[in-house]
C-alpha cells in the first residue's frame, strides 16, 4: 500500500496555523485571568522572541509553559480548552493548510504532525486537521493530574529526530525505509528533521530558514 511507501510530516506552529498556540495558550489564561498578567506576560513574550531567534532553552520553557497545567484539575483545563479553541485556534487555521495534508492523505501517505508544542494544547488541533498521528512533547500524568513535568525527550530541534524515529521504530520502520519523506516547516529550529527527510519544504519561512532554504534548493511555499 501507498501509505506504507511516502511519509508527510507537517510542523504546526505558524505552518499549518497563522500562529503559535503554545504562546497563545499562555495568552488565553493570562485573559482569562488564570495567570498573573504582568508576572507571565512578559515572561510569554521574552521566550516566544528566544525561540523566533533559534535560542531557546526548552527545558526552561517548559518549566514555564506546563507549570499552569498543575494547578488545575483535567476536566477545568478540557473545559478552558474548549474554549482556547473556539477563540484563539480555529481563527489561526489556515484553509491552505487544510487543503496540503488533505492531499498527502488522499495521497495514502503516512501523516503526523510534529511540533514541539505540548500533546495537552496540540491533540484536539491534530483532530481538526483529520491527522491521526501526533509527535508533540508529552506531559508527566500522576494518579490523573498533570505534574507540570515533561514526559520523555521533549519534541524540539533534534527531538524531532529522536521522538520520529522511536515511533517509526515501534512500527517497524525507519524514515529511511520510505521511498519518499516530506517536512514543511517554517522554522529554523526544525533544521535537523529537514535534513532528514527527501522532501524538506520551507513554508512562509522565517529569515535564517528562507536563507538555508535557498542555499540548499529546498522547496519554499507560502499557505497563507
Amino acid at each position: 500500500m501507498r501509505a506504507e511507501t511516502q511519509i508527510a510530516l507537517f510542523d504546526l506552529d505558524n505552518t499549518l496555523l497563522s500562529g503559535d498556540s503554545d504562546y497563545e495558550w499562555a495568552q488565553y489564561l493570562i485573559e482569562r485571568g488564570v495567570l498573573e498578567r504582568q508576572a507571565y506576560e512578559a515572561k510569554n513574550e521574552m521566550f516566544f522572541s528566544q525561540y523566533k531567534a533559534g535560542r531557546l532553552d526548552i527545558h526552561e520553557f517548559l518549566d514555564f509553559q506546563l507549570a499552569p497545567l498543575a494547578r488545575y484539575p483535567r476536566e477545568k483545563l478540557e473545559e478552558w480548552h474548549r474554549e482556547f479553541m473556539r477563540i484563539k485556534v480555529r481563527p489561526m487555521i489556515r484553509a491552505k493548510g487544510l487543503e496540503l495534508v488533505r492531499l498527502h492523505i488522499d495521497d495514502g501517505d503516512l501523516c503526523a504532525i510534529v511540533t514541539s508544542t505540548n500533546a495537552f494544547i496540540t491533540a484536539p488541533i491534530a483532530r481538526e486537521f483529520g491527522v491521526d498521528h501526533l509527535l508533540a512533547t508529552e506531559l508527566e500524568v500522576h494518579d490523573g493530574k498533570y505534574t507540570g513535568k515533561p514526559a520523555g525527550t521533549p519534541c524540539f530541534r533534534q527531538g524531532k529526530v529522536t521522538r520520529l524515529a522511536e515511533w517509526l521504530g515501534a512500527r517497524g520502520r525507519t524514515l529511511a525505509s520510505f521511498s519518499s519523506s516530506w517536512f514543511y516547516s517554517d522554522s529554523q529550529n526544525d533544521l535537523p528533521l529537514l535534513e532528514h527527510v527527501t522532501h524538506p519544504v520551507a513554508v512562509d519561512p522565517d529569515e535564517t530558514l528562507h536563507a538555508e532554504a535557498l542555499r540548499r534548493g529546498w522547496r519554499i511555499i507560502s499557505l497563507e
